[in-house]
């Protein structure tokens, strides 16, 4: 205590700490702040679900003191990703802002690889399209009514078992967006649309229904997706066995239909028998002209002295 007591050493001490923060403490913190580092920054502006590309972003150096350690430094971290929330030109990209997947919107309509098309249907009434029941992978069979204007209500062999990737309503919400009022109260919307996966040969049905007649949905199945993938696999393959029948068929019918072409001796013979047609033609009118001349001869010579016919 007698040693802090004495002002020139307390005086000393005060120097000695002045002197480290000074020089060892300040500059520390000064190369800190002064340093840099590289971030990835949006280059242009990115939606929701979009991937990122590498015209989308930039790697840019900006300062390191106070940046947030949930920024992205690399690009590869990226591109190639999903954006899982809108980012604006000039902001940097954060890890909680990319997905490796696609976000929920729409997210199955990511998935398509060229095989299948996703075909939205209008739902005619509250009970064409089960009572708004209908959920994302459900097995459904489409009902045709007056089926090509033959009076017959019936499901057409390529429409047995469908499967439901989206129920949508009149704003264009899928069934599992929850609309909320002012008041706090969830709105609750009926389905205005049903988005199927399809085949092109099923797509172009649907639309041809769609356009001329009324369709109902029937729920075939609900339930794990091992099970969903059967009845998937045997209206694949029923598809698959019409088109080898068709496409068998249609060669069938080229091959009869497929005129032979005339040898050079049929033409000959086809040539020469009209020839001899106009020939007999010919003939036939002077034998007849002969005969005529013969016939006038004779009832002249018939005639009387006095005038009268024998």
């Amino acid at each position: 205590m007698n040693f802090l007591k004495n002002r020139t050493v307390l005086g000393v001490v005060c120097i000695a700490l002045a002197l480290v923060i000074c020089f060892a403490i300040t500059p520390l913190f000064n190369a800190s702040k002064n340093s840099t580092a590289q971030v990835v920054r949006v280059k242009n502006d990115i939606k929701i679900g979009q991937e990122i590309t590498a015209k989308d972003v930039e790697i840019v150096e900006v300062g390191a003191y106070n940046l947030p350690s949930e920024v992205l430094k690399k690009s590869e971290d990226v591109v190639g990703k999903y954006a899982s929330s809108e980012m604006l030109k000039g902001e940097y990209v954060l890890a909680a802002k990319v997905s490796d997947t696609p976000s929920s919107e729409n997210a199955y309509l990511y998935g398509l690889t060229g095989e299948k098309r996703a075909v939205s249907i209008t739902i005619p009434s509250f009970a064409g399209g089960l009572s708004g029941k209908l959920i994302s992978g459900d097995i459904v069979s489409v009902i045709a009514v007056d089926y090509k204007e033959q009076g017959e209500t019936l499901v057409p062999d390529e429409l047995q078992y469908v499967e439901v990737i989206a129920v949508t309503d009149k704003h264009g919400n899928d069934e599992e967006t929850i609309t909320v009022k002012p008041d706090g109260e969830e709105e609750t919307e009926l389905p205005e649309t049903v988005t199927l996966l399809v085949a092109p040969k099923q797509a172009n049905i649907l639309a041809e229904l769609e356009a001329e007649g009324e369709i109902h949905l029937a729920l075939v199945y609900r339930g794990t997706a091992e099970n969903r993938q059967k009845f998937i696999s045997a209206q694949e393959k029923f598809l698959e066995e019409k088109t080898l029948n068709d496409e068998k068929e249609n060669s069938e019918n080229k091959q009869t239909e497929v005129p032979q072409t005339p040898s050079q001796s049929e033409i000959a013979e086809e040539n020469s028998g009209e020839n001899n047609s106009e020939i007999n033609i010919e003939n036939n009118s002077e034998n007849d002209s002969e005969t005529n001349s013969e016939n006038t001869e004779n009832s002249n010579s018939e005639v009387k002295s006095n005038g009268e016919s024998v």
